[in-house]
Formats: structure tokens, sequence, C-alpha cells
């Protein structure tokens, strides 16, 4: 994204209120996305990785639970905190475009609902440093599918309180890749994610998102349109699904 539309959106700072809800809300990857990010490359070498904008680590974790070595990149000092900690993980303050990582360093750069946050070409070319050559970089995003008459409405109702920024709406172009470092694609892939919550669940998954308002009229109107739509589609066990296209980009290092 280019810088000056970023500023003005706080991107790093911007999720310091929301760590709580972040780790309890936020939907995970299903195993196939992971199963696509590691098709392919050396995992008996104990693999290194960095997970870029990690959050509260939950795609960290999917790659720590497989075995790899994980650097966890965070600007946020809230959301670092709130991470559970693992063995497995080591966590670092730094930016997509200022890792602190070696040159050369990983086989593996992830960045998992994060992308839109950086400044594209100045995080491409920070990647394109740190990755060995053949190694990897994926890009992931939960997207929400506007097909489901739930997910839909949930969309809805965010933007009906104005609760939508410019980089959430943002279409990524995959060229500003190649572009901007030493990568040729490898493909694109999607897979169905689900999420299933109750009420409070809802209503945490869109207080977990940084753009949606906590307090004031505005957040008011969203619990009421939040419990319409939990009335209108919640199951016997008060329970409703979220659906995601879960999309994978994938690019190596030339």
């Amino acid at each position: 994204m280019d810088p000056n539309t970023l500023a003005p959106l706080d991107p790093t700072g911007r999720f310091s209120d929301r760590a709580a809800d972040y780790v309890k809300y936020r939907p995970s990857y299903p195993a196939p996305v992971v199963d696509a990010i590691l098709a392919g490359l050396p995992l008996s070498r104990g693999l290194r990785a960095a997970d870029i904008g990690a959050g509260t680590g939950i795609s960290a974790r999917l790659l720590a639970d497989r075995g790899l070595s994980v650097i966890a990149v965070e600007p946020n000092r809230a959301m670092r905190e709130a991470a559970a900690p693992d063995p497995r993980i080591e966590w670092r303050e730094g930016t997509a475009e200022a890792t602190g990582l070696a040159d050369d360093s990983l086989y593996l750069v992830l960045c998992a609902q994060s992308f839109h946050w950086f400044h594209a070409e100045r995080a491409v070319a920070e990647f394109g440093r740190v990755l060995v050559r053949g190694g990897r970089l994926a890009l992931v995003w939960n997207r929400r599918d506007g097909s489901d008459p739930l997910t839909a409405g949930y969309r809805q109702a965010i933007l009906e309180v104005g609760g939508e920024t410019s980089a959430e709406r943002m279409e990524f172009a995959p060229e500003v890749v190649a572009r901007s470092g030493p990568f040729a694609p490898i493909g694109r892939q999607e897979f169905r994610n689900f999420q299933r919550l109750d009420l409070d669940g809802l209503i945490g998954r869109a207080r977990s998102a940084s753009y949606v308002p906590k307090q004031g009229p505005a957040s008011e109107r969203l619990l009421e349109l939040l419990r319409e739509l939990h009335a209108r589609y919640a199951d016997a066990n008060g329970y409703v699904t979220l659906v995601y296209a879960a999309d994978v980009h994938l690019w190596e290092r030339r």
C-alpha cells in the first residue's frame, strides 16, 4: 500500500486495544492452507521461517506445530504480549520493511492477514533480502465469503457503522511481488474456512478488527445489528458460522 495512504491509518498502533479480542476471536486457517504453504520445502532440514506482522501468533503457531523454527515479527507491543508462549517461536519487534533479520537466513516468509498493512514495494524487497535462494514467500488472507447470507450480513453491519478502512477494501495486486523483489510465482490456491461462534463470539470477532468502533452510538448500532443477525441465523445450540475463502499466494525466491 502507498505510504501516504497508510500513515493516517496507523498500521502499527491501531491494534493496541484489540489484542484480547484478537486472541479469542480471530479465525485460524485450515490444515490444507498450511499444507499448501509448506509443500515441497525441505522440512527435514529444521526449516527456519518468519511470520511477518504476526499479531498474536495465530499463523506462527500453525508453522511451529509442523516442526518449523519460527521468528514472529510484530511491531505492536500489546499484540506481542498477548501471544501465548511457545518454545518454538521467537518473538521480535520489527516491521515488514525493516525486520532486523539476517541476509539469506530463512526458507519461508509468511504474511497472514497482514500484507495490506505494509508498504508493499519496501516489504517485498526486504523479504527478498532475508530469504535464501529457493526460499518461499507466502501471502495469506481469510476473505469473507459474500455468497453466504450470514457472512454477507456481517460485513454489511460493519459497513453500516463506517467500520471498514481503505486498507481492508484494497484488492491485492500480485504483480507487486515480482516487480519489487527477486521472486517467481508458484501459484495461488483457495480453501474454504469456517468459524463457528456464539453471540459473544460474533461480537468479539467484529471488535477484533482495528476499524470497528468499540464505544459510542456506532458501537451500539453495531451490537444491535449483530444481535439481529445472530437471532436470524443461530442453530439450535446458539451458534452461527462465518464462511471465509482462505486465499494463498506463493512465490519462490530466485
